[in-house]
């Protein structure tokens, strides 16, 4: 560990999104905790793909095996003890919504012991064939399509908006995460669907107004996600500064985090990510500060 407590993160920033060798990242738990501390975060939160195995019959290599859920729980437990007086250690899950199989509504999470969820979509569930995740690789999207929508783009569109609605509905997490995940494998030059096209606008205006529906009964707040960013595979933040707007103007409180994968990824393209909350409008993030009963407690933290 480092001597002293080097300089602060700008605005005292968090990552409540990271991914260890539990499930798809490439560092441990305590190389995470080490690299926070260095970088000067003001806390840290663990966030394993929930095991969706046993729920749904689904086998990924991405996802925390169903057998090695207590170990997740365990050391991320034994970090926080670790690491108590010096960065505060938050347990989290990032919980799958499919449709009809699963959420973070699922009363087993409430038992648990959790500090928070991340309710995220990844898979689609098409009136042709099996779900399927949207943001693995191109030709997996594209066989997904033709298979599962026969080719219809737009009816992938809406097949995610729909569930990100019915898990906004359905509720049971403290924060949404990379709310337009579905434009990751969505190529400029050839799109599946038009993300300008009034449609699609219409839809990501209804997630908005869900969201601002929700945020004030449950707490929840939405994740300002450089994870693509970070990895290469876009420019831009999940949600799109288009989208954050809406949900600033539906009074919806953001919090920055970078999906991480690898610890050294922490706090990458913060910086970014800050200047695109400024221009969406927000004059403040959120920082998690633990729960109070049954509700999140978010420090605000200006700009």
């Amino acid at each position: 560990m480092s001597p002293g407590k080097p300089e602060a993160v700008p605005a005292g920033l968090s990552c409540l999104h990271t991914h260890t060798l539990f499930c798809d990242g490439r560092d441990d738990v305590e190389t995470y905790c080490r690299r926070a501390w260095e970088k000067g975060l003001g806390s840290l939160g663990f966030s394993a793909h929930g095991p969706i195995t046993k729920k749904t019959g689904i086998v990924t290599d991405w996802h925390l095996p169903d057998s090695r859920l207590e170990a997740y729980l365990d050391a991320v437990r034994e970090a926080r003890r670790r690491w108590k007086g010096k960065l505060p250690v938050y347990l989290g899950l990032e919980v799958d919504y499919i449709g009809g199989l699963m959420g973070p509504a699922d009363k087993d999470y409430r038992e648990m012991g959790l500090d928070y969820l991340i309710g995220s979509v990844h898979f689609v569930i098409p009136p042709h064939s099996a779900p399927f995740a949207v943001d693995g690789s191109r030709e997996d999207l594209e066989q997904g399509l033709g298979k599962g929508f026969r080719g219809d783009g737009e009816a992938l569109m809406h097949a995610y908006w729909d569930s990100v609605a019915a898990m906004i509905r359905a509720g049971g997490f403290e924060i949404l995460g990379h709310a337009d995940l579905i434009k990751k494998n969505n190529p400029v030059s050839s799109p599946f669907f038009d993300p300008s096209s009034p449609r699609y606008l219409r839809r990501i205006e209804e997630i908005a107004a869900l969201a601002g529906e929700a945020a004030p009964r449950t707490g929840m707040v939405v994740e300002l996600n450089t994870g693509a960013m970070n990895r290469g595979r876009l420019n831009e933040t999940y949600p799109s500064p288009a989208m954050l707007r809406l949900f600033r103007e539906q009074g919806v409180s953001a919090v920055i985090n970078a999906d991480a994968h690898r610890a050294e990824d922490l706090d990458g393209h913060y910086g970014e990510a800050l200047d695109v909350m400024r221009k969406a409008g927000y004059t403040e993030t959120v920082l998690f500060g633990g729960r109070e009963g049954d509700l999140p407690r978010w420090i605000r933290r200006s700009l």
